[in-house]
């Protein structure tokens, strides 16, 4: 079994931010993250500087493997990146492996 790859609190936040950014350019993607975080436009900013909101925005990524696969080929990142991001946040780990 492979190791996971590593990544420090710095990178972790800037691949967020990326992914954060990369949300809000797909119109119908926004909409949706929206919607399932209660937020509005308005308040993402602030709610950026927050790691556990960042760790939920790969979590999003993460969860929906055409996004995280559209967001890695547009950064030109591994997809595994992001679960190292997500780790170095503090998002939980999972595994689909385990029913």
């Amino acid at each position: 079994m492979a190791k996971p790859q590593s990544i420090n609190l710095q990178a972790a936040e800037d691949v967020a931010i990326q992914a954060l950014s990369f949300i809000a350019g797909e119109p119908d993607e926004l909409a949706r993250f929206l919607t399932l975080t209660g937020l509005d436009s308005a308040s993402i900013r602030g709610a950026a500087a927050d790691s556990g909101f960042l760790a939920g925005v790969l979590d999003y990524v993460a969860g929906n493997e055409p996004l995280l696969l559209a967001f890695a080929g547009h950064c030109s990142i591994d997809p595994a990146i992001v679960d190292a991001a997500r780790r170095a946040l503090g998002g939980q780990t999972w595994d689909r492996d385990v029913p």
